[in-house]
């Protein structure tokens, strides 16, 4: 006798489980008129989502998914002027490390480098180099409370 109680029998003669007993848990449900509605809201959020490649999202994240809801402005128009923001022009540390990673990820992926390479070889370390050097074209968006939010470049954001 082992000390897992293993009288000789061996653990793989029956089946842990009948094949009567699996259940499929996944029922699909069937397509109704309203899905076409759906389908085109979908297309129209990745038409958007196409639009804002170069824009990363910052701030409330439940202001950004009820941006749409309840609102009689349209998307465009909770966008702050330049010239009215509110917030600090300072990067913050999640912000920082949000940039650093998606530019990373872009050079990993043959996107151009847009500082002069010295050897290196670690996207990482370039995506650094780049925004010690204010080169990352990509753009911060911080949603507010209310809905609204602010655009804000990588250039004009201080480290």
């Amino acid at each position: 006798m082992s000390d897992y109680g293993d009288d000789g029998h061996d653990a793989l003669d029956e089946p842990a489980f009948d094949e009567d007993e699996i259940q499929d848990y996944y029922d699909p449900e069937p397509a109704d008129e309203g899905d076409e509605d759906a389908a085109a809201e979908r297309r129209a959020a990745e038409e958007d989502d196409v639009t804002n490649d170069h824009i990363i999202v910052s701030g409330d994240p439940n202001a950004a998914a009820n941006r749409g809801k309840g609102s009689d402005k349209s998307h465009k128009d909770k966008k702050i002027p330049n010239d009215q923001r509110t917030t600090t022009p300072f990067m913050t540390k999640y912000e920082r490390a949000r940039i650093l990673g998606t530019r990373a990820l872009q050079i990993s992926m043959n996107a151009p480098v847009l500082v002069d390479l010295e050897g290196e070889t670690d996207p990482l370390q370039i995506a650094i180099k780049e925004l010690r050097e204010k080169k990352i074209p990509l753009i911060v968006r911080r949603y507010l409370p209310d809905g609204y939010y602010e655009d804000w470049t990588c250039e004009e954001l201080l480290q």
